[in-house]
């Protein structure tokens, strides 16, 4: 009888030699951190896919075409993040089983239509990445790697924008 892999990274860490001026054990440290938020931004990304796919009602074209831009800003963030883990000597791991076993997002209801249901779970799913994001950068800074903190505060820049023009389809009172 077969046995599944484990998605999970081993104990023991692969890493590739790099020039990298940043220590080993500090690289360690920063890849195992980013293939977490990896996890999470390829999730966000499939978030972002069912709702373009399957929302409906008078806002359907507006949310549809919003969805799928954002769904194509969230791809270039999974391309920075991996392209990062890989630039510290790291293994980007994104497989489907992987990024299941590690998000940090909330599943996405699949029984949803309408537009203002999926206006609230895509904000809901950008909030909790965006907030990933954002302690990224802090534990980045604390492992000293300014560059790693850098690309999350690109990326939280950018779901913030793309949270507030979701939210905007629901906010209608202060």
């Amino acid at each position: 009888m077969k046995t599944k892999p484990n998605p999970l990274p081993q104990k023991d860490v692969t890493m590739y030699e790099t020039g990298n001026d940043i220590t080993q054990k500090r690289r360690i440290e920063l890849n195992a951190l980013m293939n977490k938020r990896l996890a999470s931004a390829i999730d966000l990304g499939t978030h972002l896919k069912q709702a373009h796919w399957n929302v409906k009602g008078p806002s359907f074209i507006g949310l549809h075409e919003l969805f799928d831009k954002i769904s194509g800003a969230v791809d270039a963030y999974v391309d920075l993040i991996a392209e990062r883990i890989v630039q510290l000597g790291g293994i980007a791991e994104g497989t489907a089983r992987t990024v299941a076993a590690r998000t940090r997002l909330p599943e996405y209801p699949l029984a949803i239509g309408d537009g203002m249901t999926h206006v609230e779970a895509v904000a809901r799913s950008l909030s909790t990445f965006g907030q990933e994001a954002r302690n990224t950068i802090n534990e980045a800074t604390a492992l000293e790697d300014a560059d790693t903190a850098d690309v999350f505060t690109e990326v939280s820049r950018g779901i913030d924008k793309w949270l507030w023009f979701v939210e905007a389809h629901s906010q209608t009172k202060v």
